[in-house]
């Protein structure tokens, strides 16, 4: 069954696919990075002026029900919600660890849109506690590049998990 953030077939060749994979892979390395360091207020750094960030579960997304567990449209808003995750919220101490992994690039625009997808594992270990898989899905994501570097205009994460922890606040 199709998500309504499934994006239509591959529309790119394949040679170009490898090297924009590679480049979304750099991209994910750096964005896991800063987010698993606790640098959230550097969260939306990634996102173009104008991004777009929604967290939707699978049962909505296959529905065509595009409501998002987290929303925030533009980078503002998602610096508001960084601010007030790093600053004022408060929770158990934790360590977070976003895993992403089968990059799919989907197409590129003739002015340099990206379209790609992957899988994504969010593991969180409380301090005094276990390990576990806090959420599990896939980014369906839209790039373009900024001053010869990548950022997101689009991330929409649209997660399998159908019980989720009440603590879901650290961005996916």
């Amino acid at each position: 069954m199709r998500t309504r953030f499934e994006f239509s077939p591959r529309n790119i060749d394949p040679a170009r696919a490898i090297a924009l994979r590679q480049e979304i892979e750099e991209f994910h390395a750096e964005y896991c990075a800063t987010l698993d360091a606790g640098q959230i207020e550097a969260w939306p750094d990634f996102f173009t002026e104008d991004g777009l960030y929604r967290v939707t579960a699978r049962e909505n997304a296959e529905l065509g029900l595009p409501v998002g567990l987290v929303y925030a449209e533009g980078r503002a808003m998602m610096h508001d919600r960084a601010v007030a995750i790093s600053r004022t919220q408060m929770f158990a101490p934790r360590y977070m660890l976003h895993l992403v992994s089968n990059t799919r690039v989907i197409s590129e625009s003739p002015d340099g849109d990206i379209q790609a997808q992957a899988a994504f594992m969010l593991m969180q270990t409380l301090v005094e506690g276990p390990t576990t898989l806090h959420l599990a899905g896939t980014y369906y994501d839209r790039y373009t590049k900024q001053d010869g570097r990548l950022m997101l205009k689009e991330r929409q994460v649209v997660y399998d998990t159908t019980i989720l922890a009440n603590d879901l606040v650290y961005p996916v």
